[in-house]
């Protein structure tokens, strides 16, 4: 290029063919070198002029001060929740101004640096999604800790409908223990009636199903015709939108200072339970607050009987002393059995040991653990 300015005169097609670049290029380049020097053969910009769809600096005014409200009072700020924010806040919003999308705002969050980035998640697609076709038809049940001012650590238990999130019941707690648990789950029935499920994790206070005994949730459940369902083991996704919920709550009060007792716990959750339900709206809900989707229902519930126990096949060592435990309580198939393997088939609190095809043993379980009566047998 320096040649050709210069002034030397040569075959341009030719010189052109013999560094690979087209004539095009060497007279746009001649150009800029001529009036820019060698800063001419620098990369340029390639940001057009004039940007007609790009929103103005006061939209983008507007976009930011919503995500520092939301966030500053503990609330999720992302795209979603930001466009709902703008639109109960018509006032502040430009005037003839149209609201952006879900992708305009998160391009005027990143441009003013309000993004965050976060490593990449698994994709949705890979995710098993299920949800309730209808309010009251699955009830979701779990606890979280909590630190009082003092440094106490208590429990929040909460209860959320799975098809409308919305928050039925969110209760303070010494901890996550069985009486606690049912004194929760009377709360929400006493207001919202009883679901046709109950799923929870597989917390002691919640579920003995896994280890050989029944929990008093299962069982009054059970009798108001209710059926208890867990989540797998060490698989806190069935859960999932439990466990989103807890999260929400604690960054929530994570902006506010400790409580530094239950009750004033429990006025705080009050609040948050009643801004949540009835002025936090979701994309997944059309719109609507949860309060909204739980009202406009068909709502579902139990049925109209104790619900049917399941029936437990399992195999069993008899001890030294001719005896079996289950659930605490212990019953006597005979010395003669002992360090025999038996088979024990129970339903609730009937329980019957068999060895092979013979019947060594049929019990009901007293509910009172300790030495337990074998039914009398009969010729």
């Amino acid at each position: 290029m320096a040649r050709a300015v210069g002034g030397e005169r040569f075959d341009v097609r030719a010189e052109c063919a013999r560094i690979g670049v087209s004539t095009k290029t060497f007279y746009k380049y001649r150009k800029r070198f001529s009036d820019e020097g060698v800063e001419g053969f620098y990369p340029r910009s390639r940001r057009p002029l004039t940007s007609p769809t790009r929103v103005s600096a006061a939209v983008e005014d507007v976009v930011v001060e919503a995500r520092k409200d939301l966030d500053g009072e503990g609330w999720d700020a992302g795209a979603e929740q930001i466009a709902f924010w703008i639109g109960e806040h018509l006032e502040r919003w430009p005037a003839g101004e149209p609201v952006p999308s879900r992708a305009t705002i998160n391009r005027v969050l990143d441009r003013r640096g309000q993004v965050v980035r976060v490593p990449q998640r698994r994709p949705r697609s890979s995710r098993h999604r299920f949800e309730a076709v209808q309010p009251n038809h699955l009830w979701q049940m779990d606890g979280f800790d909590y630190t009082l001012h003092d440094g106490r650590v208590v429990c929040v238990l909460q209860i959320i409908d799975d098809c409308s999130r919305f928050d039925l019941a969110l209760r303070a707690a010494v901890s996550e223990n069985a009486a606690d648990v049912w004194t929760a789950v009377l709360w929400a029935s006493s207001r919202y009636a009883l679901p046709a499920r109950f799923l929870t994790d597989n917390g002691t206070a919640f579920s003995g199903a896994r280890r050989g005994w029944i929990a008093a949730l299962e069982e009054n459940l059970r009798a108001l015709g209710v059926a208890p369902c867990t989540s797998s083991i060490a698989h806190p996704q069935t859960c999932g939108k439990n466990e989103r919920a807890h999260a929400t709550v604690l960054k929530w009060l994570r902006k506010r200072p400790p409580a530094s007792s239950l009750e004033e716990l429990q006025t705080l959750l009050d609040r948050y339970r009643e801004h949540y339900n009835h002025r936090r709206r979701k994309t997944h809900l059309n719109g609507l607050t949860p309060a909204e989707r739980y009202a406009l229902g068909p709502k579902d519930g139990p049925g109209d009987g104790p619900t049917p126990w399941p029936v437990k096949i399992l195999t069993a060592k008899v001890s030294s002393s001719g005896c079996i435990g289950i659930d605490g309580h212990l019953f006597s198939v005979g010395r003669r059995h002992s360090g025999e393997h038996v088979t024990v088939i129970r339903q609730h609190r009937h329980v019957v040991v068999l060895r092979g095809n013979e019947l060594l043993a049929e019990v009901t379980l007293s509910g009172t653990r300790g030495y337990q009566r074998r039914h009398a047998r009969t010729a």
